[in-house]
Formats: C-alpha cells, sequence, structure tokens
C-alpha cells in the first residue's frame, strides 16, 4: 500500500477562507487530500511524487499576511486508512437525498441513494463543498439514458451516483493508480460492476482513443487542469450535451467561464458554498 507524506500546517492569525486558499496552492503542487484539525490544516500527497521544495513554493506564492509554521511526517498506507477511518470520515447526507457511508459505518441515516466507499485516500468522501455540489447538482439533473464521463473520479461517488440515477453508461478517468484501485474495490461495495461503470487508469488523452461521445461530462478536479483540458472535454461531448466542473474557487470562475465561451459552452447555472464554486455549461 502507498505511503503518504503528512504536512501539518498551523495558522496564527488571518480568516477562515485563508486556509482554502493555500489549500489550491497545494493542490496545485499535487497534494492531493486535505482535513481540518481546529487551527492546523492537514494536506497529504504520495511519497513518490512528494518535492520537498513545493512547500516553501506554495507558502511564497499564499497572498496573506499570518504567520504559518508546517510540520512534515510520512504515513504508512494502513496507519491512514485506520486515521482516516476513526477520525475524518463521518457519513455524510446532502441534500436529504444521498447519503455516503463506508463499509464500517453502522448507524447512518437512510436516503433515497445510497454509496458505500472505503476511500484509501482517493479524494471525495462527500465532506469537501466541491463533491457535495458535484453532487446536489447531478441529483437536480435527468441521467436517465445518458452516457457519463467522470473526469479525475477519486473514490468514484459521482460515477456511481449517475448509474443509480439512471445513466445508460458511466465511464470514469483516474491519473492516480492507488485512486483507481480503489474507485474499482467501491465499484464492488455498491453492487455494481464495470458492466454498469468502466474505469480507465490514465487523463484526458484517453478520451480520443475511447471514441465515445458523452451526453454529460463530469469533472471535479481543479482550475489549472480543467483548463488545460476543457478543450479534449468539449470536444468529446454531444452536442446539447452538459459539462458540470468544480474543484476551484469563485475567484476563478471569469477565466473558465472565457475558456468555455471560446470553446463554444454557455454558462447555464452556477452553486457556491463557502467560496468553493460549481458550473454547469451548455454545449451548442
Amino acid at each position: 500500500m502507498n505511503d503518504f507524506i503528512k504536512v501539518a500546517f498551523s495558522f496564527e492569525g488571518g480568516e477562515e477562507f485563508e486556509a482554502d486558499i493555500l489549500t489550491s496552492l497545494l493542490a496545485d503542487a499535487g497534494f492531493d487530500t486535505f482535513d481540518r484539525d481546529g487551527e492546523i490544516l492537514n494536506a497529504y500527497i504520495p511519497c513518490d511524487i512528494f518535492s520537498e521544495q513545493s512547500v516553501p513554493d506554495a507558502l511564497a506564492a499564499y497572498p496573506f499576511s499570518s504567520q504559518i509554521s508546517y510540520s512534515v511526517a510520512r504515513i504508512e498506507g494502513q496507519d491512514w486508512n485506520e486515521e482516516w477511518e476513526k477520525n475524518y470520515f463521518k457519513p455524510m447526507l446532502i441534500a436529504d437525498r444521498c447519503v455516503i457511508h463506508s463499509s464500517f459505518h453502522k448507524d447512518y441515516p437512510s436516503a433515497e441513494y445510497e454509496i458505500v466507499i472505503d476511500p484509501k485516500m482517493a479524494f471525495g468522501t462527500g465532506h469537501h463543498e466541491t463533491t457535495s455540489l458535484m453532487v446536489e447538482q447531478i441529483l437536480d439533473s435527468d441521467f436517465i439514458g445518458k452516457k457519463v464521463m467522470d473526469m479525475g473520479t477519486g473514490t468514484g461517488i459521482l460515477a456511481m451516483l449517475a448509474k443509480m440515477r439512471g445513466a445508460e453508461k458511466v465511464w470514469g478517468i483516474e491519473i492516480d493508480t492507488g485512486a483507481y484501485d480503489n474507485a474499482v474495490e467501491n465499484l464492488a461495495l455498491n453492487n455494481l460492476s464495470a458492466s454498469d461503470v468502466k474505469f480507465y487508469c490514465g487523463d484526458a488523452s484517453l478520451l480520443n482513443l475511447m471514441g465515445v461521445k458523452f451526453d454529460i461530462f463530469l469533472a471535479n478536479i481543479n482550475r489549472n487542469i480543467i483548463l488545460n483540458d476543457m478543450e479534449a472535454y468539449c470536444n468529446s461531448i454531444l452536442p446539447g450535451g452538459a459539462l458540470q466542473v468544480s474543484g476551484f474557487y469563485s475567484e476563478d470562475v471569469p477565466m473558465l467561464v472565457e475558456r468555455a465561451t471560446a470553446l463554444g459552452l454557455s454558462l447555464e447555472k452556477r452553486a457556491s458554498r463557502n467560496n468553493w464554486t460549481m458550473l454547469l455549461f451548455r454545449k451548442a
């Protein structure tokens, strides 16, 4: 099992949202999972892609004057799973319609849709604003008979919910091998198989190789990846199809809308929570 680096950041002064800005800078450096413990922001990254210089570089780009100290520790994969299960991943009810819990949870609310995941460091438990914003939009959209792509699928939550909402076929792409394996494992926990949701390990370059056009394209990643790959997303969407994206801040919206507009997409809906934003575009 992969080991991870945990960097614990301690803030002196500053506003609550400032930690979110640091989170975005760290995500650009490859950190893919975060949690808060009071005034402490914990950031996690696989050992094999961690660069010691990435932390000073992120702090150098941090635009606020609050003082930040940090410590670095190595966490064994199994140790992390136990810590996550005991302390961080609690059952989550979204929009009173979808409950997300793990196989070890015994007490959780009933809901129209039930998703079981054992995250194992893959992003997407439903607790982060971006995941819950995406889930809420999926619950509000018509997926019956649709072909759906979930780019950067993580734990597979969005892909599995799309199938539960009536999608004809769902695909998911995940670049991280550990997250890809986790998504496949989570399928079985939900009595789904590769005939329901097919996961691939790779990046947006796989879209051309697949030769599939999608009715709905989901991407909960981060601003830079979305901007870089949006043309590939757009080219794989059927006319009249939707592109639903999140993983970025409200301040990032103008550049994303500008890029989407240039590609023939029109903004249909915007939703935000704690400065995180979801955008829904429609292809002409």
